[in-house]
């Protein structure tokens, strides 16, 4: 099935995405996580790819394990960063024949230590070269999820300029958008209507962390310049207890969810931090793919 079916009329598509372990322990609890995942019918898995490449072997290892477990589709993240074009090309060519049907292209943030993505020679600056790239050496044979940011990527000029970041790379060939996160809905409802407004017509898929840990939520939130509502960050430090913010943070997500839903997003995809405890509660009981009919 290509990437874009998954959000066809009158369905909600569904994706988890995970992250490379770093233990033989780790990849074994992934593994519990999958199969626990799995009872709530998502059409694919994706996995992040470390800064600088620095996981891509573990990131082909995780989808690979998954579409074998689960006989799902199965996403990688690829990012510009520390790769030469025939670096990247080499990489997709392994992900191809690892059964890989989907490839999330991002620019990737600059690693560790420094402060701004800087190209290496001979390869790429943007992530609509990617996609370009993606599409002239290996045409159809993968379905690409580019990403959007409702509340702007931290390092655009403006928010016009980073809707016309985001148009070149669904013009470059991107069949779906995946957005960062985000803690208020009327965020992605002004960035839907923006994109609209720009012609962007490729499904645009609400990214939602379910937030367990204030703290942690806090820190991601502020690596990529995502607002916490007031009154939600007030009620999750009512108490400092681990049952407490996984219960306000979670039921906060359901919300949201339910929102969205009632709105006709064409999908979720939700960053479970390779836990499946706050996706069990917070999709229990919800009938995601006949949300829209």
């Amino acid at each position: 099935m290509s990437l874009r079916d998954h959000f066809r009329p009158n369905r909600c598509g569904l994706s988890f995405e995970l992250f490379p372990p770093k233990t033989a322990e780790a990849m074994e609890s992934l593994r519990r996580t999958v199969n626990r995942l799995v009872d709530f019918r998502p059409d694919y898995f994706t996995c992040t790819y470390g800064a600088g490449g620095s996981s891509r072997t573990t990131t082909l290892d995780v989808v690979e394990m998954v579409h074998q477990a689960t006989g799902l589709p199965v996403a990688s993240h690829l990012t510009c960063v520390g790769s030469t074009a025939d670096e990247l090309a080499d990489y997709l060519a392994e992900a191809k024949r690892r059964g890989v049907a989907y490839i999330v292209a991002l620019r990737g943030d600059p690693p560790k230590g420094t402060t701004e993505f800087r190209q290496v020679e001979g390869g790429l600056r943007y992530a609509n070269e990617l996609v370009s790239l993606i599409r002239e050496r290996f045409a159809d044979d993968f379905g690409i999820a580019v990403a959007g940011y409702p509340e702007v990527h931290q390092e655009a000029l403006s928010a016009e300029a980073d809707l016309e970041n985001l148009k070149r790379k669904v013009d470059a060939g991107a069949d779906v958008i995946i957005t960062q996160l985000f803690y208020d809905n009327t965020d992605f409802y002004r960035f839907r209507d923006a994109c609209d407004a720009a012609g962007i017509s490729v499904p645009l898929v609400p990214g939602l962390l379910p937030v367990t840990n204030f703290k942690q939520a806090k820190r991601i939130a502020a690596m990529c310049k995502a607002s916490i509502p007031a009154d939600f960050a007030e009620l999750m430090t009512q108490h400092d207890s681990a049952d407490w913010q996984f219960k306000v943070g979670v039921e906060h997500a359901r919300r949201q969810t339910l929102d969205l839903m009632q709105s006709g997003v064409p999908g979720f995809h939700y960053y479970v931090l390779n836990q499946s405890n706050a996706a069990e509660v917070l999709l229990d009981g919800l009938e995601l793919a006949e949300a829209a009919s």
